[in-house]
């Protein structure tokens, strides 16, 4: 399982309370009906083959109900369960894990979509150039915990958010007045925000081969190629880093779906972005079964 930075650590901790306080309230009034004292063991099972994703969020579940909780995993985040597959054993009080289950299989079953999900375009693509980026299309409060999911199936993060990445669209070139004047804009308005100024992505937009050719004009490095068809992906390679430009980085966007990928990879850009990563996920099917003996 990966080291998790600082911030996602936080947000783990963010998300998992605020999900308790939605469900537990003031007390979970249906967990009173099993005796305080009651030890029991569980485990999560998969119910449909699945990438995990969200045992961190799991963990600090429990933790944050009853710390004397003892979680064992037998599939780690990464690592494909099939149906049937035992996941997690717990161990505990059970009224901790009564009322702990539904939060906990939330986090798991959406981030494992969309881990599960992302794999699915990563593999799609295997043998090519083209890398899987996410999108900001997530769910609200979700960020970080989602984009945890995509690394986790083998994807990688665009920007975080609007504060650590530029990302200059057609909105804001006309209200700049054009391609180029954006990008000067952007290259001479980088805020730091803890980052080093050169670090900070500039990427732009274009919907044509002619605003493509005008933002190498303009030194752009990186940019976004918006529904293009397959044919004017494959010109937008080939221009690229001809005539004197110096190559950008490539990504290709806009009705990317399972079917098409390949063909759009095949194309030779650097990345395609997918918002139904994270917008389009569907539940994994999970399951938390007490064992009372």
């Amino acid at each position: 399982m990966e080291k998790l930075c600082n911030e996602t650590t936080a947000a783990i901790g963010k998300n998992v309370a605020d999900a308790l306080a939605e469900d537990v309230g003031s007390g979970d009034l249906t967990a009173r009906l099993v005796d305080a004292d009651e030890i029991v063991g569980a485990t999560i099972v998969a119910r449909q083959s699945c990438v995990l994703a969200g045992q961190p969020w799991v963990d600090e579940v429990f933790s944050q109900l009853d710390d004397s909780l003892l979680l064992d995993w037998y599939v780690s985040d990464g690592q494909t369960a099939e149906s049937g597959d035992v996941i997690c054993k717990l161990v505990g009080s059970a009224r901790s894990l009564l009322t702990g289950e539904r939060t906990a299989l939330n986090f798991l079953q959406t981030l494992s979509a969309t881990a599960t999900m992302t794999a699915s375009y990563v593999h799609a693509v295997d043998g090519t150039k083209a890398r899987i980026l996410d999108t900001r299309k997530t769910l609200p409060g979700l960020r970080r915990a989602q984009k945890y999911a995509v690394r986790i199936g083998g994807g990688v993060n665009h920007r975080v958010g609007l504060f650590d990445a530029i990302l200059i669209k057609e909105n804001h070139i006309k209200s700049a007045g054009g391609i180029a004047h954006a990008l000067s804009l952007a290259k001479n308005n980088r805020p730091h925000g803890g980052l080093q100024q050169d670090d900070v992505l500039i990427e732009i937009e274009v919907e044509s081969i002619d605003e493509l050719r005008e933002a190498l004009d303009a030194g752009a490095t990186r940019i976004l190629l918006d529904n293009f068809s397959n044919d004017d992906l494959g010109d937008a390679v080939q221009i690229n880093g001809s005539y004197g430009y110096v190559a950008a980085e490539l990504e290709a966007s806009g009705d990317v779906t399972l079917d098409n990928v390949r063909e759009i990879a095949e194309t030779g850009v650097d990345y395609i972005s997918v918002g139904a990563l994270t917008k389009n996920v569907a539940a994994v099917d999970l399951s938390m079964l007490l064992r009372i003996d």
